[in-house]
Order: C-alpha cells, then structure tokens, then sequence
C-alpha cells in the first residue's frame, strides 16, 4: 500500500472496510483487556490468562464441527476452565498454578486432538492460533461491541467491591462481601474477554493483551483507576499501531504488531522509569 503525505498515510487503509473494522475491533479489544489486566496482574493472575486462551481452544474446535459460533464453543470452554480453576483451588490443597496447569495442558491437549481427526485443513481453525484481525465481519464486530460493552458496565457497577478483593480480601470478607462469587465472576469475565481477543492477535498471543498494558501502568502510575486509564490508552495506542504497520508492511501480522507495539511501549516506559510509580505525578490526582 503506497500513499503521499501524511494525511493520505493515514486515511488510506481506512478506505477498506476490512482494516476500518479492524481497527474499530482492535481499540475495542484493547480497552477492555486493559481493564481486565489491571484486575489480572495485582492479583497475579497473569498465567490463567494465557491458560484460558488455550483452554478454550477444544471448543471453538467442536463448535466448528457441529456448525455453531466458535466464539461462542470457546467461551463456553473457557468460562469452564474459570471455573474449574477456582474450585480446584479453593476445595482442595492444589495451588493455583497447578491448578492451571493441569487444566491448561489437558484442554489444550484435547483441542489438538479434536482438530488431528478432522478430515481436511481448517484454515479458520489453524488462523485463531495466531489470528487475524482483518478476518472480522460486520457480525463479529457487533459481537465484540455488545460483549465488551457488557462486561465493562458489570466491571463498573461492581467496582468498588472488585477493587476491594484485588487490594484487601480479608477487609472485603470482613464487610460481608461474597468475595468467592466475586472471585469466580471475575474469572469469567477474564474467560469471555480472552475468548473474543483470540480473533485479533491468535491463541499464542492473547496473553500479552491482557498483561502487558497493566504491567506498564503499574510502572508509570499509583491509583488503580488510573492504571485502567493508563492501560486503555496504551490499548488504544498500541492497536492503531499494529493496524498501520501490518497495512503498509508487506506481510506482517497484525496480532504481532499490535503486541510488539505493547512490548515496545513497555520497555520504554521501564527505560524512563525505573522505578514504580516514578510517572505518577501524572495522575496523582487520580481517586482509583
């Protein structure tokens, strides 16, 4: 793709239907991954994000086969491996990485199988390992826009009680808040955003959505509320990156765009601020 002068650079690719969407989904996708981050990385959860990618891999598998919505087969997997991690943990002496652990290998294990004794190359299938945001269809873009939009107003009508089991779960059982039914919903939140991100940077890289943009913030700022401001920005950033860089480089995926523009942004960030909170000014003002 060839363009003259900045102002045609940029409105070019905008010029397709695929990479309008796409950008549309990808800033989409990066706020709210960002949000769900900043709950995923204090309470240090990062490694069931990644587990949940793979996790709901045998379902989009089976919803394939039986001719469903694979978003749909893989959030259903997903929100059950949530699950199934909590109760692991919470009923028996495993720990939370084992727990992970074992789940996230068996899935993974079972959705290979199932895709193994499929007759025929599955091009889609093979696609959400590494994703392709282009691929998005009108259809998938409202899906993206209905579920995050209501995963983030749960997150905000819930806030302040999911903060409290992030920063203090003693405190928030102590006030009468469920926080195991808080700890499971959370779960499944990460479970569905994870499911529906898997479209734009694939299985392998989902994680890094999730985890980065919080792991720069909680370098950068103090106050949780402006850690997700933090964070959606940098989802925002980062995604129109990735976007422009797979439009006008020959070949480059967008997925790994968008994540190496996080990874980049963090490194510098972790550059000029070697220590934590060392740009809080910037939002010291901030409440959370």
């Amino acid at each position: 793709m060839h363009c003259n002068g900045l102002w045609n650079c940029i409105m070019v690719p905008l010029q397709f239907g695929p990479t309008s969407r796409a950008l549309i989904a990808a800033i989409l996708i990066g706020v709210l991954c960002a949000t769900i981050g900043a709950f995923v990385v204090l309470q240090e959860l990062s490694f069931i994000g990644d587990a949940l990618a793979h996790a709901s891999f045998p379902g989009v598998v089976i919803a394939s086969l039986l001719g469903l919505n694979i978003a749909l087969g893989g959030a259903v997997f997903g929100i059950a491996t949530a699950l199934g991690v909590g109760w692991i943990t919470r009923r028996s002496k495993v720990s939370l990485d084992t727990a992970i652990g074992v789940l996230f290998a068996g899935m993974f294990a079972l959705g290979i199988f199932l895709l193994s004794v499929q007759e025929g190359y599955n091009k889609e299938l093979f696609g959400l390992l590494l994703g392709d945001i282009l691929a998005v269809r009108p259809a998938d873009l409202w899906t993206i826009i209905g579920i995050g939009g209501a995963i983030l107003l749960i997150i905000a009508v819930l806030y302040k009680e999911l903060v409290l089991m992030t920063f203090d779960p003693t405190a928030a059982q102590a006030q009468g808040l469920p926080t195991g039914p808080l700890h499971y919903l959370l779960l499944c939140l990460m479970a569905v955003t994870v499911v529906i991100s898997i479209q734009s940077v694939g299985i392998v890289l989902v994680v890094a959505m999730v985890v980065t943009p919080a792991a720069t913030a909680s370098l950068a700022v103090r106050r949780f509320g402006a850690m997700i401001v933090w964070g959606s920005l940098q989802g925002v950033v980062a995604a129109t990156i990735g976007i422009y860089v797979s439009a006008y480089v020959d070949g480059v995926p967008t997925g790994s765009s968008i994540v190496l523009a996080h990874t980049a942004i963090f490194l510098l960030v972790l550059l000029f601020s070697p220590r934590p909170g060392a740009l809080g000014g910037l939002f010291r003002r901030d409440k959370g």
